[in-house]
């Protein structure tokens, strides 16, 4: 398995450090964001990793910003984003790391056509071994991110599709990982440790793409 943050596909920004461990993303959170892409894209380059924190943490959320689901701003000049929080991840970003590790464990012993489409999606979010994995390269274009900002995940609207078309080909086939999970995968350490679990998390993930596909808009993650 390719490191945590050594390939966010989707032309993503990433960790910095390619040959960061488990112990590199101790104390490592992500805030999860969909955005309406050419209001951030507005904003000076210099004034965008503002903007992004400020609708990340800023006042406009009465909730517990744990809680799992959407947030969204009630104030009339910021409808261009929301925010959600995966469900039992407290806002960090071990769990993709353990998703990771868990989907390489057990990927070899997943029925291949559903194993090819789940590469995808989770190499696109979390994963990033598709390459290093099945010598295939992923199907989203290498991007550099322009933005100033420090982000774990920079994924712009054109993308988003192709991701959330992956999602529509894998959710309805998520019963047939768990078996391959219990059997490979499944461990009492860490994050991620059932096959529930698992599901959850791609589910959440789902979620994100879905809605961002249906707005047009672009999904980044904040590192924090």
């Amino acid at each position: 398995m390719a490191e945590p943050g050594a390939g966010f596909a989707a032309g993503s920004a990433m960790i910095d450090a390619r040959s960061l461990s488990y112990a590199g993303v101790v104390g490592v959170g992500i805030e999860v964001l969909i955005v309406d892409w050419p209001r951030v894209e507005a904003a000076a380059p210099g004034d965008r990793e503002e903007l992004l924190i400020d609708a990340a943490f800023g006042e406009a959320y009465s909730d517990d910003l744990f809680e799992h689901g959407w947030s969204w701003s009630t104030r009339p000049d910021e409808d261009w984003y929301g925010r959600y929080a995966l469900r039992n991840t407290l806002g960090s970003y071990k769990p993709h790391f353990w998703a990771g590790h868990r989907w390489d464990h057990m990927r070899d012993h997943v029925e291949p056509t559903v194993r090819d489409v789940v590469d995808r999606f989770a190499d696109a979010l979390f994963w990033h071994g598709l390459e290093d994995t099945t010598g295939v390269a992923s199907e989203l274009p290498e991007r550099p991110c322009p933005w100033k900002a420090d982000l774990l995940l920079w994924c712009p609207p054109q993308d988003v599709p192709l991701i959330a078309g992956w999602w529509r080909q894998a959710s309805p086939q998520l019963e047939a990982l768990r078996e391959p999970f219990t059997r490979h995968a499944a461990e009492p350490g860490g994050w991620i440790t059932t096959f529930e679990s698992f599901a959850d998390f791609l589910t959440d993930w789902g979620e994100v793409v879905t809605e961002a596909e249906r707005r047009g808009w672009g999904i980044v993650g904040l590192r924090c």
